[in-house]
């Protein structure tokens, strides 16, 4: 045989090779096939590298675990194998910064978890957490393969510790963006942030079926375990989307205010200086102490401009959390809203508040708390259900970080709920009050009935005398300046010069170093 015919049949060969693995790549694209995907997109979902591509900057992702197979064969699985076994894993940049990702496919066994599809998940968080960057996981899975009976159970628990493990060292975020129920919801439960589409998504640890048979309740999967239930309700998920390139959307927002991992900074944006005085801000606080104000329109007058970006907007609405930028640097605020129960602290409120605060706390990003409380919701329901253990849990919150901590109290500030909403005696690094703040045990009225309860029983005018002493109570105590004599307030400021104060303020503590005791952990009361 010449050198040529032996070259030629080593070209062949060679090409023939580079045709397998360019068929096998395709094939890998196809997931469960046209007809699973046309399907999809007839429930008006995207399918899993669609939702990929919509994440992720353009020719960034770079795939892991292409060519996975299950390895069963019981109950006829030896016959029914796809490349990749119903998840798509791998890493990519959103604008410009290193994630991982796995986006679950649903036209393959109904993205049902396999163990082999849970080690793909398991490799992605590895390298997360070696790597220091973001997991971000679009869950579209009908649960646990059931023909692989424990192996398909051992994988959600192996993901479920990584995501404990992970937890405070990287930022984990879960968008649900189909089924997702039973074991399955563990692992979102775990991570930093969910969210939720409307009307595609669903959670719960049992569903309707099982509900009816064991309670004899009829309920639909949306009203269980929907986007606007589990939004609203439960407080399960952060963000309720109202489409999938919305939720998306919403994924990308939110890595930008946080840092890659627990050593990083969080991200700063140029900024574009303007006047800091906040001439409205004068008069937002309404002369009546009973009539209410938005403290999301001081938050927008306070951060820069269109920063503020709410998290748990529609539950226990009593309370605001979310991030914003203050000089283009990243903060995250919360603050009570008085438009809401006047913004008393209550149960659902005050874990709302603690999760946002820890969360923060985890990846350095400071905290700037706005106070207009007038105490803890009162009533049977509250105390049974455990608004101490509920309000304890804001106050270990709060006590226990370690990043810089500014308090504006533009109101009420009454009873312990002024203690728990980051005072000075908890460790708060400056602390201002507006003019228009009261800072007391509890409100004018109700103090003057318990202090001056015998003058006023005696006097001929038992109605006139109350509002003597109450006005006697509100000139002595109901303002800021007692406080300030004390050192409990560093500084009493015209809300106009707010903005401006924050900014001179956060500067000074970019650089503060704040040590807890030595310790394996705290217990919060759980």
């Amino acid at each position: 045989m010449s050198d040529n015919s032996e070259n030629s049949t080593g070209a062949d060969q060679h090409q023939t090779k580079m045709d397998v693995l360019r068929s096998k790549e395709l094939q890998s694209l196809e997931g469960g096939g046209q007809d699973r995907i046309e399907k999809q997109h007839a429930k008006g979902k995207l399918t899993a590298r669609e939702r990929l591509d919509l994440l992720l900057d353009d020719n960034t992702f770079h795939e892991i675990g292409r060519f996975v197979q299950h390895r069963s064969s019981d109950f006829g699985l030896d016959k029914k194998k796809f490349l990749g076994d119903g998840v798509v894993t791998g890493y990519g940049k959103v604008n410009g910064r290193l994630v991982y990702v796995f986006s679950q496919d649903f036209t393959v066994f109904g993205g049902s978890l396999s163990e082999t599809h849970a080690e793909k998940i398991v490799k992605i968080m590895d390298l997360a957490m070696k790597n220091g960057a973001p997991i971000i996981g679009l869950n579209d899975s009908g649960g646990a393969r059931i023909q692989e009976g424990v192996v398909s159970l051992g994988g959600y628990a192996d993901i479920f510790y990584r995501n404990t493990l992970a937890s405070g060292v990287i930022p984990q975020i879960s968008a649900v963006m189909g089924p997702c129920a039973g074991g399955a919801v563990y692992s979102p439960a775990i991570t930093d942030f969910i969210l939720m589409v409307e009307n595609t998504s669903h959670m719960f640890v049992t569903g309707p079926n099982v509900v009816k048979t064991v309670t004899q309740e009829t309920v639909t999967a949306e009203e269980l375990g929907g986007a606007s239930t589990h939004s609203s309700k439960s407080g399960i998920t952060h963000f309720s989307c109202s489409s999938e390139v919305q939720c998306i959307e919403d994924i990308k927002t939110l890595l930008s205010f946080i840092p890659q991992n627990c050593e990083d900074q969080p991200p700063q944006v140029d900024h574009n200086p303007t006047s800091d005085a906040r001439p409205e801000l004068d008069s937002i606080v309404p002369a009546n102490p009973n009539q209410p104000y938005d403290m999301k329109e001081v938050i927008e007058s306070i951060c820069d401009s269109s920063s503020f970006f709410e998290v748990h907007k529609n539950y226990a609405e009593n309370i605001v959390v979310g991030f914003a930028r203050l000089g283009g640097r990243s903060i995250g605020v919360v603050g009570n809203q008085p438009a809401s129960l006047a913004g008393v602290l209550d149960i659902n409120c005050s874990e709302k508040g603690a999760r946002f605060v820890r969360f923060c706390d985890c990846f350095n990003i400071p905290l700037l708390v706005l106070v207009d409380v007038p105490g803890f919701l009162p009533g049977t329901d509250q105390e049974w259900n455990g608004i101490i253990s509920s309000g304890a849990k804001l106050l270990y919150a709060f006590s226990e970080a370690t990043v810089p901590r500014v308090t504006v109290i533009t109101r009420k500030a009454y009873g312990g709920a002024y203690d728990v909403m980051n005072s000075k005696h908890i460790g708060a690094d400056f602390n201002f009050a507006w003019p228009t703040a009261e800072i007391a045990v509890m409100g004018p009225k109700g103090a003057s009935e318990i202090i001056f309860k015998k003058e006023i029983s005696e006097a001929s005018d038992p109605e006139k005398a109350l509002d003597e002493k109450v006005a006697e109570f509100t000139e002595k105590f109901a303002n800021p300046y007692i406080a300030a004599e004390r050192g409990f307030i560093d500084e009493v400021i015209y809300p106009r010069d707010t903005r401006e104060k924050l900014l001179m303020t956060y500067e000074m503590l970019q650089n503060k170093v704040d040590k807890i005791p030595r310790k394996k952990h705290g217990n919060i009361p759980l």
